[in-house]
């Protein structure tokens, strides 16, 4: 997979009279570094919206100062909890609901307090995993969107607006470093070619890009907005949430 193929797919549905639609969602923030300042300037510079999903229980104050970003809630205090059988979870299915929805209630209002009006109640469930039962409650404690990994789920809650997204650009089972050219742009186009209704979303976790991953995220943003996407605003996305 390459820039041409990209370049094409943009055109054909652009010819076909579809925009094609992207969002960015960029997951661990908790205090401000190099890193975030980095990923802030590129996002101001050429102009797309990114969604901060930030460590509400590990967040610092001045995480929020300077900057005009979404912020969405990445789970409470983004600690795995998963029993030996299970895959990472911050949402274990052995701790009992109602200690999970206490601990999503209190990190939500930290979160809103820190963040104010550029605060979404949308969760991110840390590691991209929360089991149905919680999500079924999570507009009791004023949480109204879910922002996943991977296609949506086929029956949606009732109430809550999710929102994956679709293309990791971090290598995490292997040099967990930038994943590659072919790799990324081989997620985009297999999302762009589901024709699902839902926007490409393109995930990043600002604290471990190397080089290769901004300079990719520079050319993504450049070839796609030139090939007639847009790149949308969460609160775009999550209409329950603003």
């Amino acid at each position: 997979m390459n820039w041409r193929a990209l370049d094409e797919e943009l055109a054909r549905l652009r010819d076909a009279g579809h925009t094609p639609e992207f969002w960015w969602r960029d997951d661990d923030a908790t205090a401000p570094a190099p890193p975030l300042r980095q990923l802030l300037t590129l996002a101001e510079a050429t102009g797309v919206p990114v969604a901060l999903a930030v460590v509400p229980l590990a967040a610092v104050p001045e995480l929020f100062a300077g900057h005009d970003v979404r912020v969405l809630m990445h789970g409470t205090d983004h600690r795995n909890r998963a029993a030996p059988v299970e895959k990472k979870t911050e949402f274990s299915a052995a701790e009992p609901d109602e200690q999970a929805i206490a601990r999503l209630a209190a990190a939500r209002e930290r979160l809103a307090r820190l963040a104010g009006p550029r605060f979404l109640p949308v969760l991110v469930p840390p590691w991209n995993r929360c089991k149905h039962a919680l999500v079924a409650r999570l507009p009791a404690v004023g949480l109204y969107g879910l922002s996943a990994y991977g296609p949506r789920a086929a029956h949606l809650v009732d109430g809550v607006t999710q929102v994956n997204t679709h293309v990791d650009i971090v290598d995490w089972r292997g040099t967990r470093g930038f994943v590659g050219e072919e790799a990324a742009l081989g997620a985009v186009m297999s999302h762009l070619g589901r024709q699902s209704g839902e926007p490409t979303g393109v995930l990043t976790h600002h604290a471990v890009h190397d080089a290769p991953a901004w300079r990719f995220l520079e050319r993504l943003f450049e070839r796609t907005r030139r090939g007639g996407a847009r790149w949308l605003d969460a609160a775009a996305l999550f209409p329950t949430a603003a």
